[in-house]
């Protein structure tokens, strides 16, 4: 799970910086579900961030 396939919102990369001012790397993964939409009328399993199903940008399956 590492890619909405609506946004295209994927991993960021940083730095953990310390109190002494050390850095290590450090990874903000997107928070994605695999939900079910439809995709032109067929009820497609896919995985989708959070802010795009809040927003209204995928049409979920009931």
């Amino acid at each position: 799970m590492a890619k909405c396939e609506i946004c295209g919102k994927s991993v960021q990369f940083g730095n953990n910086v310390s109190h002494s001012n050390k850095k290590t790397a450090k990874i903000w993964y997107p928070n994605v579900k695999k939900i079910r939409v439809l995709d032109n009328n067929r009820v497609v399993r896919k995985y989708v961030c959070t802010r795009c199903i809040r927003s209204g940008k995928v049409a979920k399956a009931v």
